[in-house]
Order: C-alpha cells, then structure tokens, then sequence
C-alpha cells in the first residue's frame, strides 16, 4: 500500500494495525534457550542455600574429606625420629632376643641328642647283659643300696652277699630290674650306659660308706609301717 492511500484511510479514521510482540524464545549465544530455567524477567535463578552453580567447587566442611594430610591426626606433625640413644637400646634387644632363640634351639638340639644317645646305649647295654645275670630264684637275702635318690634292694644268697660287700659283684639297672653281675661284666655296663649302674662296691672303703653292707640291715632306714 502506498503512503497515499494509507494516509487517506487515517484521515477517514482508520488506525494502523498493531504490530505483533516478539516472542523472545531465539536461541542464545550460548545455545540455551531464552526464558527458561530463569525467574520470569529472563535473569538467571541464583543458586539457592545448598545448590551449587555450575563449575563451582563445593566447599568441605566438617563432615566431608579435608584436605590431604589434613584428615585424622590434624595436627599432628610428622613423627619424631629416634636419638641414637633409642636405637641402641632397639639393637640390643633385638640381639638379646637372637641370642636367647639361638639359646633354646642349641638347648633343644642338646636335649634330642641326650636322648638318642640314651636310647643307644640302652640298646647296647641290653645286647651286652644278654645271659649274664647272676640272680638266683634261692636267694633270700635282701641286700639294700641308695639308687636315683631311694633306698632300692636286690635279693642274693649268702655267698653272692659277700662277693658283693667283697666288690667281686655289682648291680645293674635295665628296664626297671636289678641285675646281680659279675665286677667285669659291670665295668663294660659303666662304659657304655654309666648311668645304669646301680651298685659299685670299693671293698677298700670305710664301713660307714656303705652302711647297708651289713646282713642286718634288711629293712631300709626310711620304710614307713
């Protein structure tokens, strides 16, 4: 329409048509679109209490993971190194701990070893005792002896006690038995197990030494009734 025509039809009292309002729904530079997640006047929302804003780092507090180093034990600082004096007393006793685990497995070994050689000897000792025991089923005599600290006795005949108190005799211990034996065959029994000897008689020795020599003492001393 020409601005004539349009002025003739404002003289005869027609108005121009509005204009339609713009819708402001282009998109933004940024690519978001425009009036929405804002609050109405096309600002953006601010972030409430508890909200965060894009990009924003949130702050700890209390309840949440500190800073490295700074969680248990803030504080405290790093851990005082030991004096030389601390050290030394360290060093000692982890020596005195190796010599004393060094002292039980050397005391260990030395007990197993007693004991296989115990074992040994007691073999040999029975091989060699094999046939030569002197006891007779006729004895009557209770002749009496200290033996691993108690009075022990063995019976023997009359002649058999005199050789014994003569030291032409001995006694023997194998497997809880006491064996009468000749003084020969009780020297090669002291040399392989000395410990099974259980009366050796010196005929050249005081009478007081050995006071269960005398026939008379057929009861022990310390037998109770």
């Amino acid at each position: 329409m020409s601005d004539t025509l349009r002025d003739q039809l404002m003289g005869l009292g027609f108005k121009p048509a509005p204009k339609p309002e713009r819708k402001n729904d282009a998109p933004r530079r940024d690519g978001r679109p425009q009036g929405k997640g804002g609050n109405g006047n096309g600002k953006p929302q601010q972030a409430g209490r508890g909200e965060h804003k894009p990009g924003e780092r949130r702050a700890h507090g209390n309840d949440g993971p500190g800073k490295p180093g700074q969680q248990r034990g803030q504080g405290q600082g790093p851990r005082k190194p030991r004096t030389a004096e601390e050290m030394d007393l360290a060093k000692a006793y982890a020596i005195r701990a190796q010599r004393e685990k060094e002292e039980r497995i050397e005391t260990e070994r030395l007990k197993q070893e007693e004991a296989r050689q115990r074992r040994e000897a007691k073999v040999k000792l029975e091989e060699l005792l094999k046939d030569k025991s002197l006891n007779a089923e006729s004895a009557d005599i209770a002749r009496h002896f200290p033996y691993g600290g108690k009075i022990k006795r063995i019976y023997v005949t009359a002649e058999q006690l005199k050789a014994l108190n003569a030291g032409e005799l001995g006694v023997v211990q194998l497997n809880g038995r006491y064996l009468l034996v000749t003084a020969d065959v009780l020297a090669q029994s002291e040399a392989v197990f000395a410990a099974s000897v259980a009366l050796k008689v010196d005929p050249n020795a005081p009478a007081e030494d050995d006071p269960y020599a005398d026939p008379q003492y057929q009861v022990p001393d310390d037998l109770v009734w």
